[in-house]
Formats: C-alpha cells, structure tokens, sequence
C-alpha cells in the first residue's frame, strides 16, 4: 500500500483586485442567503479560498467588509439610476416607474436594507460614510444633465430622492407584512410613489 500523500494544491495567485471583488462577491451572497449577521471574514474566506488574514489585510476586519459591500452595492445602483435618470429627463414615460423599480428592487432583493438596517441597529453610523458619497455624487450627475431650463430644482430633485429611498427602505424590510395586513398588492407601495412623485417636480 502506497504512503505517499498527494501533492499539495498550491493557493492561486490573485491580484488585489481580483481578490476584493472576489470577496465582495461572496459577501453578497451571503447577506442575500443568510442575512447581515453572515457576512463574516471567516464565511467569506471560506466561500473564496481566501485566509483571515488575506481578507484583514484587503477590508481590514469585518466592519470594514461590510462597509465596503455597501459601497460596492451603491455603485451598482447609481449606475442603473443614472441610465434612468436620463431616460426620465428626456421625457421617456417608463423611465420613472423603472427608476423606482431598480431603487425597490436594490433594498428589497438586493439586500441593500437589511444591510443598512443591521448597520443603522450597531450604532456605528460612520460606517454610512459610502451611502453619503454615493448620494451626493448622484445628485450631483443628476445636476449636470439638467437642461437649462429646467423646472426641477435641486430642492426639489433631493426630496425626489429622499422620498423614493426611505419608501424602498420601509417596503423591503416591513412592505410584506403591513402590504398582507392591509390586503394590498405586492406592487402597492411601488404604484403609490410613482403617483405621488410627480408632486415633487
């Protein structure tokens, strides 16, 4: 009988890069599978092949994992608000019930409220750093496109965007169950602030 032991697999080499988004990847699916309390270094390092301490050195500690799927999770959306976002300043009539879809659809199914409420519930409120970069660079495009002689105020485009955020917020994480309470349809909430936002232009 042979005693030999097979040789070992050697680790694969990734670029820092590679290994964060890797990483960010797989943090997301474990917010999505298991919720907030699973997003650990160790799940992480698990799902990816990846040591404690390659992912200390590449987030800093699980905190800083968090934070950063948060930010990397607001970078997706921004960029899909703002290929809406143009379509709604060009006239287009879908675009404002998409734009409010693709907000719903990122704090519902995307896990962006459990994330944020988890993080909100620790007290740690620094940590919501990435939120207040990303909003105010959206704010900021959504300026630049403006034509001219536009009526939308910059006033009036941040309570648009307060308006739709806090509504997508409360629907993912309670939308279910008051929605079964008051007998409404799933899409309900959705249908309200698309009527609703118009009074904001």
């Amino acid at each position: 009988m042979s005693t030999e032991r097979p040789p070992r697999q050697r680790r694969q080499r990734r670029s820092p890069e590679e290994a964060r988004r890797l990483a960010l990847e797989a943090a997301r699916a474990c917010l999505l599978e298991n919720g907030p309390g699973a997003v650990t270094l160790q799940e992480v390092g698990k799902r990816i092949g990846m040591t404690h301490v390659n992912l200390i050195h590449h987030f800093g500690s699980a905190a800083g994992l968090q934070t950063a799927l948060m930010a990397s999770m607001l970078c997706d959306l921004n960029a899909a608000l703002g290929q809406a976002i143009t379509r709604i300043l060009s006239d287009d009539p879908t675009a404002q019930r998409e734009m409010i879809d693709i907000v719903f659809d990122a704090y519902a199914e995307g896990g962006a409220a459990k994330l944020a409420a988890w993080i909100a519930l620790s007290g740690e409120i620094d940590r919501f750093e990435p939120i207040r970069i990303a909003v105010q660079a959206l704010v900021v495009e959504i300026e630049k496109r403006l034509p001219p002689d536009s009526e939308l105020s910059i006033g009036r485009l941040k309570s648009s965007i307060l308006f739709i955020a806090l509504n997508a917020f409360a629907d993912a994480l309670i939308g279910g169950f008051m929605r079964e309470t008051l007998g409404r349809e799933a899409d309900a909430t959705r249908k309200m602030v698309a009527r609703l936002l118009p009074s904001f232009y």
